[in-house]
């Protein structure tokens, strides 16, 4: 059974946090060099909606989110909702770094079980493959 770092069992929505982590952080232990701390990267988890959920979603939603965004390191965060999938967008620096420690978090990470009534299996990550911004060559 997986195990919040303070050693207590994890629930059902923590568990499936913990593996989108696991794909996140594909292995690894160590965080981003000082260097590049200036960099704003993103990162996508995509969850699959139960039918009928969209509404209980968006009332989730209306509340913001359940931890403090700044405090986290997090420069942004967005949230898409569709009829039947949920897109959390998070961007910051080091990411990866965020995300974990996040999810490590016993009181940050307790307060995702409230999605996994709502959710059909295990959420993924998308990582970014693309990105433009104005001032940029095309």
């Amino acid at each position: 059974m997986l195990t919040a770092l303070d050693n207590r069992p994890r629930s059902h929505a923590q568990k499936l946090l913990a593996a989108v982590v696991r794909r996140l952080l594909g292995g690894k232990q160590g965080t981003s060099g000082i260097g590049e701390r200036d960099v704003n990267e993103r990162v996508t988890v995509v969850a699959t909606l139960l039918p009928g959920s969209r509404e209980r979603a968006a009332q989730i939603l209306a509340k913001g989110a359940p931890y403090g965004l700044r405090l986290a390191g997090f420069r942004r965060h967005s949230v898409f909702l569709a009829e039947e999938a949920v897109v959390f967008v998070f961007e910051g620096p080091d990411i990866e770094g965020l995300v974990r420690d996040l999810v490590n978090d016993p009181a940050s990470s307790a307060s995702f079980s409230i999605w996994a009534p709502l959710l059909a299996g295990t959420p993924v990550l998308a990582r970014e493959e693309f990105h433009w911004e104005a001032g940029q060559s095309e």
